[in-house]
């Protein structure tokens, strides 16, 4: 049985562009977004497409959920970044956010999330499949700009292939960085850009980026994603190549990405 989309949509939204290509991209397909912004870096961008933004911080969930009732929301998408490391701050967090963070035998990603979407559709909220609206921006398997991989970069790229792929087995990471074979760096935490500055920092130079999904990935939370910040945090510290999992993972602004990565020689592939 195919999905019926609502024609009002709720977003929660974390940092970055992705929630606001998500409004855009349903706002210009007939449909009426609510915003839930958890981040003040998109929040005057959201308004431009969105029929209404709450501002509230990722552990207000009585809060969150009340303005999901009032406004009629029966559908959900989650997108943008959420930073792990608000579970050490706890700001604002709630009574009913802390029995999560309790009742959680590890506070790793996808059990959180899990958590929280059970309680959603306790309430009658479906949550979507974070792709649902933004299709087009999926990367297909290949090179993506003028700079073509050497020998070297492609066997680097087969083992942190599967070194990022056992990483997420565990629930840790997606990103690793390796260099001519040995690994510099492992996603964990801090998020995919402060780990390419440790890894690269390591390997000095030629460090190798390697991005996927997780096995069995579930599509309502956390599709890798990758962007300009990503690219100009590789070329400040002297990595040459990014590899993302082909139909599985994001490139945001697409064009401008490679753009970059043309001008200061890093490939870019999806394999």
């Amino acid at each position: 049985m195919s999905l019926v989309l609502e024609q009002k949509q709720g977003l929660i939204a974390g940092d970055g562009l992705l929630p606001v290509k998500m409004a855009k991209a349903a706002k210009e397909n007939g449909f009426d977004v609510v915003a839930v912004s958890l981040s003040n870096d998109n929040y005057a961008q959201l308004k431009k497409y969105c029929s209404k933004v709450y501002s509230c911080c990722p552990g207000e969930t009585f809060k969150i959920e009340k303005i999901l009732k009032d406004e009629g929301i029966k559908q959900l998408t989650f997108l943008g970044k959420v930073s792990k490391k608000v579970l050490l701050k706890r700001p604002k967090f709630d009574k009913r956010a802390l029995e999560f963070i309790k009742q959680a035998i590890r506070l790793n990603d996808d059990k959180v999330m899990l958590m929280i979407i059970e309680e959603f559709e306790k309430e009658g909220i479906t949550i979507l499949d974070q792709t649902i609206f933004i299709k087009e921006l999926m990367i297909p398997s290949g090179v993506l700009g003028k700079v073509q991989p050497t020998q070297s970069q492609i066997d680097d790229v087969n083992y942190g292939y599967w070194l990022a792929k056992e990483t997420g087995k565990l629930d840790i990471g997606q990103s690793v960085v390796i260099r001519d074979k040995m690994i510099m760096a492992v996603e964990a935490i801090e998020g995919t850009d402060a780990c390419i500055k440790r890894g690269c920092k390591i390997a000095k130079r030629k460090g190798r980026v390697i991005k996927v999904s997780k096995p069995n990935q579930d599509k309502r939370f956390d599709i890798p994603a990758v962007g300009l910040k990503t690219i100009k945090t590789m070329h400040k510290y002297k990595a040459d190549l990014l590899a993302v999992e082909a139909n599985e993972t994001i490139i945001v602004d697409q064009e401008k990405v490679v753009d970059y990565a043309n001008k200061h020689n890093i490939v870019i592939m999806a394999v």
